[in-house]
């Protein structure tokens, strides 16, 4: 279900006042329910002269879209989020995981560093360039995704819905601490099963399945992932994740499959992935393939926000990639779009009891999404 509103020009808001907010409205995945936090923001941002659409495209499950009219001179300029957290689990923290707890120049809390944090920074930075009346070259968006966790569920319905096929850049919030990300690993998830014959141990043994994938996976451990060169990127990696097999302790199983998540650089093949690590015996499934991307470090949109970052007097900072995919990898690939990652989250907070980010962070994250888009959207310079 979708539905679209418009409405007053919002005042400015506080980024680590909101912040607090949203990590008070629960939105793990699993198992979803981004809808409730779709529908506060919704709220937040009702505005006059602001297009608001909710897409409830499951139930629970909802993305946002806000869009604030340029002259269409240029594409618009997407800021990107998801609207999802890991679950807190029962472990580990000392504070309320949904409180919002402040303490020590840090808001704790579920999502506070993946990613409310960069959600509330770029609303904050949306709302500022709708309330100052700035004039802009294109469209300015907010596209806040469900289900990023569960395979970037919400940024294919942004795709297969076209909503923003024309944007000139995308820039992404996922944590970073500030710096510039402009390239991200590709993900390769593998389904791999052996087949065995069931038995009893106590009388025709059969062919055991589960000694079969071992031997597979310790032959896992020589393969050699092949690595072209690249500046950004960490090493490729491939993991066993998952395991299942048997089906009872007295008899010989007779199927055991593993999910193997191998993480890749620009211009490996997956075909040469699965050819590598193929053998005799088991059955390969690709599950999913979300490619690697990347951004060139001189290209325009890049250029824009390193100017916005050093714009607050911060020059040191660095340009990298990450290990992980983000929405970026969904639309990148669908419509070949520039995009840079500058989140206000650090980058080995998610997931983590007593998640936290930097509120003077926030507040900065807002300063750097405002002055982007006026740099790239804007008909006078800032």
């Amino acid at each position: 279900m979708t539905s679209t509103t418009m409405s007053p020009i919002p005042k400015k808001i506080k980024p680590a006042q909101l912040l607090s907010r949203l990590v008070a409205v629960e939105s793990c995945d699993p198992p979803g329910g981004e809808l409730e936090i779709a529908r506060f923001l919704e709220k937040e941002l009702s505005g006059r002269g602001i297009e608001l659409e909710v897409d409830e495209f499951a139930p629970g499950r909802a993305n946002l879209l806000a869009r604030w009219r340029g002259s269409g001179r240029r594409g618009p300029l997407v800021f990107s989020a998801h609207l999802d957290t890991l679950p807190p689990g029962s472990q580990g923290w000392s504070v309320r995981p949904f409180g919002g707890t402040v303490k020590g120049g840090r808001l704790f809390g579920r999502g506070a560093s993946d990613m409310k944090s960069g959600v509330a920074a770029m609303t904050a930075a949306f709302c500022s360039v709708v309330a100052t009346g700035t004039k802009l070259s294109g469209d300015l968006v907010l596209a806040y995704s469900a289900g990023e966790s569960s395979n970037c569920l919400g940024a294919k319905r942004f795709v297969e819905r076209a909503q923003f096929a024309d944007a000139s850049a995308i820039l992404v919030s996922e944590p970073s601490s500030l710096d510039l990300i402009v390239a991200e690993m590709g993900a390769l998830w593998l389904r791999i099963t052996a087949l065995g014959q069931t038995g009893h141990v106590s009388g025709r043994r059969g062919i055991n399945a589960i000694d079969q994938m071992s031997d597979f996976m310790i032959g896992l451990r020589s393969v050699d992932l092949p690595c072209p060169p690249h500046p950004l990127l960490p090493e490729p990696t491939m993991q066993v994740g998952v395991i299942r097999g048997g089906h009872a302790v007295n008899l010989t199983p007779d199927q055991c499959t593993i999910e193997l998540d191998v993480r890749i650089r620009p211009t490996t093949d997956p075909q040469a992935i699965i050819d590598l690590v193929a053998r005799p015996g088991v059955s390969i499934e690709v599950v999913d393939f979300k490619p690697a991307v990347e951004t060139a470090v001189d290209h325009p949109f890049t250029q824009a926000c390193l100017q916005a970052r050093r714009g607050l007097g911060v020059e040191t900072m660095k340009i990298g990639g990450v290990s992980y995919y983000s929405d970026a990898t969904i639309y990148a690939t669908a419509w070949r779009t520039p995009f840079v990652i500058i989140g206000p989250g650090e980058l080995g907070m998610s997931g983590q009891p007593d998640e936290y980010v930097e509120i003077e962070k926030v507040t900065a994250a807002a300063r750097i999404f405002e002055r982007v888009a006026k740099l790239w959207l804007g008909d006078v310079p800032p």
